[in-house]
């Protein structure tokens, strides 16, 4: 049996960790505090209506509280470090080299979380319908998917080897 708190856990370098733990800290903390400060100042301007200033300042604080929902649910379920790997077979902090049915170039990309958006090459996300796809494929198996627009796409697999950084 999978435990399937293992599928939704998201691997995280530790400079990614600390960035997205400090980013939460300051948006629960001084973040709430200074959004409640301009709502206050809008407040006191008068008719909220029209109070332009006020609705700007409910929106953004409206936004704050999604990332910080957002970020607690991410942190609640990342691991600091690498997950497990082996050469040859697709996996998170894998970079992968595919080709697409029908097509003869290659495209190579970080298969790992989008908060690893640092890294300089592509990053895909082991959640997107490509990556959901290619999780656990081996070089030279094959994986169909699903695009937005319902159309099936297949790729070939070529290379996983375990991401080195810049």
């Amino acid at each position: 049996m999978v435990d399937s708190r293992e599928e939704n856990v998201t691997w995280l370098t530790q400079e990614a960790y600390d960035r997205l733990k400090a980013e939460f800290e300051y948006l629960s903390g001084p973040g709430r505090v200074d959004i409640a400060k301009k709502i206050e100042a809008a407040r006191e301007e008068g008719d909220l209506k029209e109070n332009g200033g006020y609705h700007a300042a409910k929106e953004e604080q409206g936004k704050m509280e999604g990332r910080i929902l957002q970020l607690r649910q991410l942190l609640d379920q990342a691991r600091v470090g690498e997950a497990p790997r082996a050469e040859g077979v697709v996996g998170p902090g894998m970079t992968v080299t595919i080709r697409f049915d029908g097509d003869d170039d290659e495209v190579t990309f970080l298969l790992a979380s989008r908060e690893e958006s640092g890294a300089p090459i592509d990053v895909y996300s082991p959640r997107s319908p490509l990556g959901a796809a290619i999780n656990g494929k081996k070089i030279g198996e094959r994986a169909t998917y699903t695009l937005p627009n319902g159309r099936q796409n297949t790729v070939e697999i070529l290379e996983a080897v375990p991401y080195i950084g810049n």
